[in-house]
């Protein structure tokens, strides 16, 4: 009895024991930003490491800590307690109106000197009726506060601090100011009484953040001059963004230019700190043309901007007198039958200041070019690799070359005149990071050759912070030396959402494109407890537009949590990046210039082709969902292709071009006026009579990417064609949600999908 009893026993407890080991099953508020469980299950990381000159450093709630290269020990640099009782003390600069209120945290503080013992952070000051932003830099080594900013400017933003003066630019409303030490900030745009709000606009990013531009203030390298864009938007027309949120609804107007209509017109202002006076580049009329990647010379003495015409079809690369605003010399051309399209400034070389490194496509990918100052040449036209011309006026070296593309510059190491880079040399689906010998071209890996490497370097260019992950390491952090060999290992992250709950099977592969001949990487995931003897549901979660990659070697090689979850549901996910995706070259993503949705989704169709081929695929269920240009391909697909495509949600969509902003717009499609074919060929109004299946559109209610009336326009077609869509909008919401919204956003596409594709 006793035996029988002990055996009964020990099933039961290994029950248990498989039971306790069994993985679980996920949730939205699992693998969605915003979910309630989101980041307790992404592998963990380091925030706040950054370089002090060359000393590793890592800001935190209560310390910032200094990092040893060789051991990665850490220890305390400075303390949130000894800030806060600098900030409470007696020996402030000046004495603030308001009392300062406590820091809660360093995590957001920086140490812009190499060679100074001086943190920089950001604060509040007041009471229950006034709230005032300050900076502060405080020093570690002395143990006080050593200056204040006052930002008495309600709404202030785009904070540009300047270490080599120690002024601080920034912008509130539509105007620009700088501070130094003391209670008064200074105005450096002009201000007039009646201005109309967001006309004349200063010190903030222009032409629509295209081009790479990310700000709008520039200061010089010793700090003796602040460029800054001001733009002229009167002649834009307002569209007429309304926020419900109001007892009555309130009018917002954006200032919002459409393709083949009057954009606004960019002047480059250059303010000289100690004078106080502005001067103006004399670049000529600014109509319809685009001022991008300012940089500075060296010596302070020259300004370079890229200028591209309207059509964004001739760049050139001008030269200006910083002092006078006076139009020196066009050191380079470059034209293109398609577009050119400058995305980096130049970059001086730390070891020789005639010289600069320029990134350009001419040749196909994007490289290096390294330009000689001090070596003019008469300038000669010529044909470039990928179609086009080009003209130098001075000495011009290729610096780096092949099928591959430069994705970004990290820096320089002068002791051994070296480049920092990171390029797709490896493989399109990555980002590795070499030095590149600039004498040579010589390049020279820095970690390891698998997967996406995010790195910060050291002043020196001595050793960098690299931030790895790939499909099969959740996550590695380390100091490494750039002269490729090994390094210190920081952190080794285990992903808690592998361990802890059934995922689905994610496979990588590549099908051939539309044209034969191209090949096309495509992520599969298979349903969760896949069964190859059952049919699933099918759905191709797609984007396919310029500038985005869908799959790269990292975490689920980039699949979103959403894409898991739906395989947890039983659906058979894809996705394709197909031609007019980034990171493939220039013929690979401008074959559909002119023509934006047709050569795309032919190769999703190729997709979806790929998917009725498996045995275990339903192949009169195949489902489309995709945002924003995701969202026009998601809408193309299901009108064009209603015999494939029998569901789909697009999300944020542009249904016509003509109502697009003007800048991404006519780069790739040119104006409705010279492409009036190709614009009525990719207005999805023209085809609103095709839609047999289950649409859904959802929108932000004041989305000022895609704007309302896209989906409003398709709508009214669809009325007056007798279809069907469905509708969902996201009152007060822009062109993403986010937060809570973004997790109810995931519940009501899955529903849908639900309701009508299982």
């Amino acid at each position: 009895m006793k035996r029988i009893f002990h055996f009964i026993l020990f099933c039961c407890m290994t029950a248990l024991s498989a039971t306790a080991q069994e993985k679980k099953a996920f949730t939205l508020e699992d693998v969605i930003p915003g979910g309630e469980n989101y980041f307790n299950l992404v592998p963990k990381s380091m925030p706040g490491l950054q370089w002090w000159g060359d000393v590793c450093v890592r800001t935190d709630v209560e310390a910032i800590q200094q990092i040893d290269l060789k051991n990665g020990k850490e220890k305390p640099l400075v303390t949130l307690e000894e800030v806060n009782a600098a900030l409470s003390g007696n020996n402030l600069p000046y004495k603030p109106e308001y009392s300062i209120k406590p820091l809660r945290t360093l995590s957001g503080a920086s140490l812009p000197w190499g060679d100074r013992k001086v943190i920089l952070f950001s604060g509040k000051a007041g009471n229950e009726q006034v709230s005032e932003n300050y900076m502060f830099c405080y020093d570690f080594g002395k143990k006080q506060i050593t200056n204040m900013f006052r930002i008495p400017e309600q709404g202030a933003a785009n904070y540009d601090f300047c270490k080599a003066n120690g002024y601080l630019a920034y912008t509130a409303g539509d105007h620009l100011y700088i501070a130094n030490q003391g209670e008064t900030s200074k105005a450096v745009s002009p201000k007039k009484d009646n201005e109309k709000l967001h006309d004349i606009v200063y010190g903030q990013a222009v032409h629509r953040n295209e081009f790479g531009i990310y700000k709008g203030t520039f200061w010089s390298p010793k700090g003796t001059y602040l460029a800054f864009y001001r733009m002229d938007q009167s002649m834009v027309t307002d569209y007429p963004q309304v926020n419900t949120s109001t007892r009555i609804a309130t009018l917002e107007p954006d200032k919002y230019p459409m393709a083949g209509m009057t954009s606004h017109q960019v002047t480059v202002g250059v303010y000289n700190v100690q004078s106080g006076k502005t001067v103006y580049l004399q670049a000529g009329d600014p109509t319809d043309r685009y001022f991008t990647n300012i940089s500075w010379s060296p010596d302070e003495k020259n300004i370079y901007v890229i200028e591209l015409n309207r059509d964004q079809n001739h760049a050139q690369l001008v030269r200006y007198n910083a002092e006078t605003g006076a139009k020196e010399a066009v050191l380079y051309e470059e034209t293109h039958p398609k577009y050119v399209e400058p995305q980096q400034p130049l970059l001086f070389l730390p070891w020789d200041s005639s010289k600069f490194l320029y990134q350009s496509q001419r040749d196909g990918f994007n490289h290096l070019y390294l330009f000689d100052t001090a070596s003019e040449v008469t300038p000669v036209e010529k044909e470039a690799k990928a179609g086009g011309t080009y003209k130098e006026s001075v000495k011009v070296t290729p610096l780096t070359q092949g099928d591959w593309l430069v994705q970004q510059v990290l820096g320089f190491n002068p002791a051994k005149k070296q480049v920092i880079i990171g390029s797709t040399e490896i493989s399109p689906l990555q980002t590795n990071i070499f030095t590149v010998n600039v004498n040579d071209g010589k390049r020279t890996l820095i970690g390891k050759e698998d997967g996406m490497h995010y790195a910060q370097l050291s002043a020196s260019g001595t050793y960098l912070i690299d931030n790895f992950n790939s499909f099969s390491v959740p996550r590695e952090i380390s100091l490494l030396p750039t002269n490729g060999k090994q390094g210190t290992v920081l952190l080794t992250a285990t992903d808690p959402l592998i361990e802890n709950y059934n995922l689905p099977e994610i496979t990588l592969g590549t099908l051939k494109s539309a044209d034969g001949k191209t090949d096309l990487y495509y992520r599969l995931i298979k349903p969760v407890n896949f069964d190859p003897n059952k049919k699933y549901p099918a759905i191709i979660y797609v984007y396919g537009g310029p500038h985005a990659q869908l799959i790269h070697n990292n975490r689920f090689y980039d699949a979103r949590g959403w894409d898991l979850y739906m395989a947890q549901k039983g659906y058979v996910m894809l996705t394709v990046d197909s031609r007019g995706s980034d990171n493939r070259g220039l013929n690979f993503e401008n074959c559909t210039f002119r023509h934006l949705g047709e050569e795309e989704m032919k190769d999703q169709v190729e997709g979806a082709k790929f998917l009725q081929s498996l045995p275990y695929v339903d192949a009169d269920k195949i489902g489309v969902h995709g945002w924003s240009f995701g969202g026009f391909m998601t809408t193309n697909l299901m009108l064009t292709y209603p015999e494939i495509f029998k569901v789909g949600v697009a999300g944020g969509p542009v249904i016509d071009w003509h109502l697009y902003e003007v800048m991404y717009g006519e780069r790739y499609m040119d104006s409705p006026q010279d492409n009036p074919e190709g614009y009525k060929n990719s207005n999805l109004r023209e085809k609103a009579g095709n839609l047999k299946g289950r649409l859904q559109v959802i929108i932000g209610g004041t989305d000022p990417t895609c704007v309302p009336q896209h989906t409003y326009t398709f709508l009214r077609a669809c009325i007056e064609a007798g279809t069907h869509p469905d509708l969902f909008i996201y009152p007060e919401d822009g062109h993403n949600m986010m937060g809570r919204d973004r997790v109810h956003l995931h519940e009501h596409i899955t529903r849908y999908f639900e309701d009508y594709l299982k």
